[in-house]
């Protein structure tokens, strides 16, 4: 700990959270942007006390950054005041989601003001006879799993709660987490080797930069080592994502899209009976979204296939409650050449798991710990390096499964977009809430201008997808359940 010149500490800031820290740029904010949407009218004054009271007291809250040479630092913000965080606004002409949409790409193009801490909240008081709450947070203060437990943390599981009341504390473990999970099935094998592991090879890690132009070297390393010698010999040789209408020369104007959530009973029971998991379901929507998009624009898709950059949790147990970034990525490579929405499907399971249980999280983790130490001369080749190998970078967060309130006001819904890094232009956010499923899609305005003709897709994939199950199973006994959803989502449709 340094004194500043108000006598304040100064806490050095991690590499890892340094790492997203200066990955901050015009064409790619470091920002994770989420909408809570109210039933009514969600009491300003109210929250500010809840605020006051839950929020700040994280200390990253009141915290702003200093930079110094190649590393940084947080120190306690002097002059911090909650009406610099907490905002009250307006939405004009109708108050409905075309101007809510306006009024958030306005925002996500904004960077920071980094002589305050690192968030805003926006208080929307007339949204479509409700009230919503946007909120930007930096990167660097914490990752998404970290983030949703603080936002849980200013909730609580009843209307009338009192502003004072502790919530219990929502912490995501993996006994907790859908057991079809992918993404926790990517968990288990890393976590349990991540601990020793990342410590006994910091020294591969560290020359792992050295090493991406010379991966023969690797040969010398242990039987472990030689695992994460090779993945990180097959990172350094994975070739660059194919040029589609999705990766390109960013500008610095971003576009979000929403969509209408689906039911999460029915995405697993089609999964169910696909003997898939509801995450095998949902990407591949998602990859036939992607693909629908492509095709209409004249691209060859045939065979085509584009990664994302997955974020994969290695918060150890006893960091749950911890802000800070403790995730590693993964590269998922997306089945758009697949035009059957069955044989996609298992296509995704199959690819989900080719990576089961690879290094790949456990490299990126370390490979940002060791350029978050260096000059910023050295990790920014390094991030475009990466970001090349993705089109997309795509999260998967799992929200509370029952309603919550937020200062007396009941949650309707739930939204948020992650960031890109580098030159990665479109991020793919999927989020589930009391039994739904969200898909937001955040996009470069010059690479796709018009997101919410990809996110109009995912309602349209999955209904494709559950009339494909049907026929799939009409082998054996129809699937009574299957068949009603069917028919339910077709009198969605002809209803005006």
């Amino acid at each position: 700990m340094l004194l500043n010149l108000f006598g304040s500490e100064r806490e050095s800031m991690s590499a890892v959270d340094t790492a997203w820290l200066r990955m901050d740029r015009p064409t790619n904010l470091m920002v994770i942007t989420g909408i809570m949407f109210f039933e009514g009218d969600l009491d300003y004054q109210r929250l500010g006390q809840v605020m006051q009271t839950r929020l700040l007291k994280f200390k990253r809250f009141k915290q702003r950054v200093v930079r110094s040479g190649t590393s940084a630092s947080w120190e306690d913000d002097p002059d911090f005041d909650l009406a610099n965080h907490l905002h009250r606004v307006a939405l004009p002409g109708a108050a409905s989601k075309p101007e809510l949409e306006t009024m958030v790409n306005d925002l996500i193009s904004i960077p920071m003001d980094f002589s305050k801490p690192l968030w805003q909240f926006y208080v929307v008081e007339n949204y479509c006879g409700g009230s919503v709450l946007v909120a930007r947070i930096h990167h660097s203060i914490a990752d998404g799993i970290a983030l949703i437990q603080v936002l849980l943390s200013l909730t609580d599981k009843e209307e009338d709660a009192t502003v004072e009341s502790v919530p219990k504390k929502a912490r995501f473990l993996a006994g907790e987490r859908e057991p079809d999970d992918p993404f926790m099935r990517l968990y288990k094998p890393v976590a349990k080797v991540y601990a020793g592991m990342l410590k006994s090879y910091a020294k591969v890690l560290g020359t792992s930069y050295g090493l991406m132009t010379n991966p023969t070297k690797l040969a010398e390393l242990t039987q472990t080592g030689m695992g994460l010698g090779q993945g990180l010999a097959k990172m350094a040789t994975m070739p660059a994502d194919p040029r589609t209408k999705f990766k390109g020369k960013l500008s610095t104007t971003k576009r979000i899209a929403w969509s209408e959530s689906l039911p999460l009973p029915e995405v697993k029971h089609v999964g169910k009976a696909l003997g898939c998991s509801i995450n095998d379901v949902l990407l591949s929507c998602v990859a036939g979204a992607l693909r629908a998009y492509l095709v209409e624009r004249g691209e060859q898709v045939d065979g085509l296939t584009i990664r994302a950059s997955v974020p994969v949790n290695l918060r150890p147990e006893n960091k749950l409650d911890k802000l800070g970034n403790y995730f590693g990525l993964v590269f998922l490579p997306l089945p758009i050449g697949v035009a059957n929405p069955i044989e996609r499907v298992y296509e995704v399971k199959r690819r989900m798991e080719e990576i089961k249980g690879g290094y790949d999280a456990i490299i990126t983790l370390g490979l940002l710990s060791v350029v978050g130490s260096l000059p910023n001369m050295v990790e920014q080749p390094a991030i475009e390096f990466f970001s090349t190998k993705s089109t997309a970078v795509m999260t998967n967060v799992p929200g509370p499964k029952e309603p919550i309130f937020m200062a007396g006001a009941k949650v309707q819904d739930l939204q948020f977009w992650v960031p890109q890094s580098g030159e990665i232009g479109m991020g793919v956010s999927i989020l589930s809430y009391n039994d739904r499923v969200n898909f937001g899609v955040m996009t470069d305005k010059k690479l796709v201008p018009d997101p919410q003709t990809i996110i109009a897709r995912f309602g349209s994939e999955f209904e494709k997808l559950v009339l494909a199950t049907l026929m799939h199973t009409l082998d054996g006994p129809p699937d009574p359940e299957l068949a009603e959803l069917h028919l339910a989502m077709l009198r969605m449709q002809s209803t005006p």
